[in-house]
């Protein structure tokens, strides 16, 4: 087959995705990922074909979709199986239940409690002088936003921003040594909102018309802590991006008013999630001049689909007064992000109360890109801050 091969494990990929899976995708709408001891599997480009696949019931998530961590106890296996893996009624059924809570309402309802959890961050740091926004800042935001959106007690919420430290650490022995604690937490709190209801998740979907059991509420909170770092990485991202196009960011200072057109553009241009998880063909599937079998393989690229020229003019630029909508950064179809609303007010609230409170923030150096394959992150993001 004459099509581009993808190496995700390339130091050429993993740090410049973009033209990487750009070039791929103006040579063909098909491409090859390998990756040493796995299975070749099909990757496709551009932005329509992306939208057909992940639309398309002919593709399905399976159990061979994710992988787990080992040594996870077993008494906490059931609770790892969240919506994202599953497909058909099941997962319509499933998403059905949890969609109380995640409504563009509760979005609006819930943002004066993410503005206090902001100026609280915010205030912890210096007014001047060098420091890490990701530690600091992007990575702890979510993580809280969550324990207020579950109704962990606040002598508790420590200990959950550990465990969404060791989550963004990836595969590991402390992701595994945190499942346990998120369990035993996420259990704690349903229980507790049985008998006292509060104006939270939990006690919303335990009110709806159609109630969750209890494995389902603490899957979605499990679900939630993994979800979570797409703010974290999104908002850092975001800010690296602004502190790199000073022309913008001026125009986001001079008119606030374009801050949620900004972070769709954003989302757009530096959208942490780079590819989709592999989805399976269950039937023969003509597609560009070849044919996926059942049973292999496909992955979609939102990283090259974000900027085809097909959709966006002059993909490759920033531009926070761009009109032209319709990003995939937060999926597509049957499996589009339930909370996309919870994580587009989140980092509005965030961007908007950082670049008012330290109007002459600067990069502090060159900011230090994880080498992450699936995710487009950093490691670090030093910045200057100066109010």
């Amino acid at each position: 087959m004459n099509l581009p091969v993808i190496d995700p494990t390339d130091p050429a990929v993993l740090f410049d995705p973009f033209t990487a899976y750009g070039k791929a995708r103006e040579e063909s709408r098909l491409a090859r990922m390998r990756v040493p001891g796995m299975p070749d599997a099909w990757v496709v480009t551009r932005y329509d074909d992306v939208k057909a696949v992940l639309g398309d019931a002919r593709f399905e998530v399976n159990a061979a979709t994710f992988r787990r961590p080992p040594g996870i106890p077993e008494h906490c296996l059931k609770y790892m199986r969240t919506m994202s893996e599953m497909d058909g009624p099941e997962h319509t059924a499933r998403r059905r239940r949890a969609a109380p809570a995640f409504t563009a309402r509760r979005a609006a309802d819930f943002r004066p409690h993410v503005e206090r959890i902001v100026d609280a961050l915010l205030a912890e740091l210096p007014s001047a002088g060098e420091v890490d926004l990701l530690a600091r800042f992007a990575r702890p935001l979510p993580m809280e936003v969550i324990c207020a959106l579950v109704g962990i007690p606040d002598a508790d919420r420590p200990r959950w921003h550990e465990y969404g430290a060791a989550v963004a650490g990836g595969f590991g022995q402390r992701l595994t040594a945190a499942i346990p604690g998120v369990v035993e937490g996420a259990l704690a709190a349903v229980a507790r909102r049985r008998t006292d209801p509060a104006d939270d998740l939990i006690s919303v979907l335990l009110d709806a018309e159609e109630v969750a059991d209890e494995t389902e509420l603490v899957t979605l909170v499990w679900h939630l802590v993994l979800a979570g770092q797409t703010p974290t990485n999104l908002l850092a991202n975001a800010v690296e991006a602004l502190l790199t196009h000073p022309e913008q960011l001026a125009a986001l200072r001079a008119d606030p008013a374009l801050l949620p057109r900004a972070v769709e553009e954003l989302t757009r241009w530096v959208g942490p999630q780079l590819l989709t998880a592999p989805r399976y063909a269950t039937e023969d599937v003509p597609f560009a001049d070849h044919v996926i079998r059942p049973g292999e393989p496909v992955i979609t690229a939102l990283v090259s689909a974000n900027r085809d020229p097909r959709v966006f003019t002059d993909p490759d630029r920033l531009d926070l007064r761009r009109r032209e909508g319709g990003h995939l950064g937060y999926s597509f179809g049957p499996h589009f992000c339930l909370g996309a609303g919870f994580a587009r007010m989140q980092v509005e609230v965030a961007l908007a109360a950082l670049l008012e409170r330290f109007p002459g923030m600067a990069l502090a150096g060159t900011p230090e890109h994880a080498p992450d394959g699936g995710t487009w992150r950093l490691a670090a993001l030093p910045v200057r801050l100066s109010s």
